[in-house]
């Protein structure tokens, strides 16, 4: 664990983008996805359960095949946006892969039509009875499949729909570029300027960052526009009926469940969010303060910089005390080049930990400045990889976890490390100081991104009635921002362009409820490990990560006897966000 930054090494997959491996591996699994569609479309209502499981058995080995050489590709664009010539190898393995998959659509379409008393004789057999749970998910979609060569035409022209707006905006972010104090910052550096302890740091951080999104909120509100109306007609041609149902479909999640969650959380504003930043301006030395201090460290000051090294070793002895398994799974990130930490120009921004495919391993994204923020960060990533891990076992088809359950062990990994952290401090007032940090960040996975929800619904939702102007998307923007963040943070003009910088809005429309949904999950879990209720937690705990996407959120927290169906669950979570509130009401 050295102190230099870490920069990951992709040759895990391949030497370059140059390798000829690729090439070949390219087209044998194409040979092999034509060779299955010519042997088994249109039969497999035919087929018997041995050979219907030899066919899922080699439509998964082309899927992993496929996976590996996008994950090199976007992992290599990812590490620097700003080189045409990844940029140009991402978009070419895009539609190369998306040519082979366009010929395995007949895969899941059949599955999916397949007579239910048929279906319920081959699942006897264990090699189909192995993919149940994945065979669930690709029957529960069957009434929203369109007829093949128009599901086949969605696979072809993907990369040059959704996925070309996508790399449209990450372009475009990684070369802007954000005046201050006579330097050009990039994304990532102006942002951090917003937790600096100087007010007139932050103020004149957010008037650049406001002015930049400003003069380019013309484009961004093109692929907005753009991205939500395909949404729309696709999901108008498929059936569905509300803007979120095809994300909650994906998660296998019904609508009330997510909605029950947003209404709780949307009903307790006023009393987290809106106390919370009251209390905030108040230490501040006002009765309001400006959108842009909303980060502002509550002590004053930026607080001490953590080494790489010793945030890797904070974040690996909370690991290791925890759980030992989970403690090797994390030591192999730091042992291994699997972990890109530096920052640099062109280097895609945020952080995240890509699962690639079960045969390898996943990789961590960051941007590692030193603060304890990047502790958590590096721990918030460190559970994801772990999870990817260990969910890996249940092969290509099963292991993706649904976003119901994905943010549970990286929510769960950074009140590990917090709480590691908090008990190693010995000062009572930096330990408040500390629990206040904690609470905004909780604020921040929990309201703000249920805010950012309620943002995408009113986009989504008025969209359908024609193009939105840049004025109507930033309305909308104030109008749920204000609502999650109460009357003591002052919102204005400047304000009206933030969003645009969301990368989850063009991303992946409808992750964000994600965030809420598994931090206060966490809290609930969190609960029960605290007070050593079920003594074989851990056991259960690693068993709900290994099942991957083999089981519902709730049958997967039944074991710890919650209940996320019910309003009560999401309040236990999110009384425990006021319960830390009320620890800091006589913070000086």
């Amino acid at each position: 664990m050295a102190n230099t930054l870490p920069v990951w090494s992709l040759t895990d997959f391949y030497e370059t983008i140059d390798s000829q491996q690729i090439r070949t591996d390219l087209k044998k699994w194409s040979d092999e996805a034509v060779a299955l569609q010519h042997a088994y479309e249109g039969k497999i209502a035919l087929l018997t359960a041995d050979e219907l499981g030899n066919l899922i058995t080699r439509f998964e080995q082309i899927i992993s095949a496929m996976g590996k050489i996008s994950s090199h590709a976007d992992l290599t664009f990812a590490a620097d946006t700003s080189n045409p010539d990844y940029a140009q190898h991402a978009q070419n393995m895009s539609e190369a892969i998306n040519a082979v998959q366009s010929n395995l659509v007949f895969v899941e379409l059949e599955l999916a039509s397949m007579p239910e008393e048929q279906y319920l004789a081959v699942l006897k057999d264990e090699s189909v009875a192995y993919y149940q749970s994945w065979l669930r998910l690709v029957r529960s979609a069957a009434r929203y499949n369109l007829e093949p060569r128009l599901e086949k035409l969605l696979v072809e022209q993907s990369p040059t729909n959704r996925q070309a707006w996508t790399r449209l905006f990450d372009e475009t972010f990684s070369e802007l570029r954000f005046d201050f104090n006579g330097e050009k910052l990039t994304e990532t550096e102006i942002l951090n300027k917003l937790s600096k302890a100087d007010p007139d740091i932050r103020a004149r951080a957010a008037a650049s960052l406001s002015e930049v999104l400003s003069d380019n909120l013309r484009l961004f509100t093109l692929i907005t526009n753009t991205i939500s109306k395909q949404k729309d007609t696709e999901e108008r041609w498929r059936g569905y009926q509300g803007v979120i149902s095809s994300r909650n479909l994906a998660n296998d999640v019904d609508d009330h469940v997510v909605d029950t969650l947003v209404d709780t959380v949307t009903k307790r504003m006023p009393e987290l969010s809106h106390r919370y930043y009251q209390m905030k301006a108040r230490w501040l030395g006002g009765d309001t303060m400006a959108w842009w201090d909303r980060n502002a460290p509550v002590s004053g000051r930026e607080g001490r910089k953590f080494s790489w090294q010793e945030a890797c070793e904070i974040v690996q002895s909370s690991f290791d005390s925890f759980d030992p398994e989970m403690g090797q799974l994390a030591k192999q990130f730091f042992d291994n080049p699997w972990i890109d930490a530096e920052i640099r120009d062109g280097k895609a921004s945020g952080a995240f930990s890509h699962p690639t495919v079960t045969t390898i391993h996943p990789y961590i994204l960051m941007n590692f400045e030193g603060y304890s923020r990047d502790v958590m960060t590096l721990a918030h990533e460190m559970g994801h990889g772990v999870h990817q891990l260990l969910a890996a076992e249940q092969g290509e088809l099963m292991s993706s976890t649904p976003l119901t359950l994905a943010e549970t062990a990286s929510v769960f990994s950074e009140m590990l490390t917090f709480n590691a952290i908090l008990n190693a401090e010995k000062s009572e007032q930096t330990k408040r100081f500390m629990l206040a940090d904690k609470i905004e960040d909780m604020l921040n996975t929990v309201v703000r991104q249920v805010a950012f929800h309620n943002f995408e619904n009113l986009v989504h939702t008025h969209r359908r009635d024609g193009e939105l102007s840049s004025e109507q998307i930033s309305q909308f923007w104030v109008e749920t921002q204000k609502q999650a963040l109460g009357p003591s943070i002052r919102i204005d003009d400047s304000f009206k362009p933030i969003w645009a910088y969301v990368p989850h809005f063009v991303h992946s429309p409808f992750y964000v409820y994600a965030y809420a949904f598994g931090d206060c999950l966490v809290n609930a879990l969190w609960q029960v490990y605290q007070d050593g209720s079920d003594p074989e937690f851990n056991t259960h705990y690693k068993t709900l990560l290994r099942s991957g996407g083999t089981v519902r959120f709730d049958s997967a927290l039944a074991p710890f006897s919650l209940n996320p169906s019910a309003p009560e669950f999401w309040n236990k979570g999110l009384d425990m966000i006021s319960s830390m509130i009320d620890q800091v009401e006589d913070l000086q």
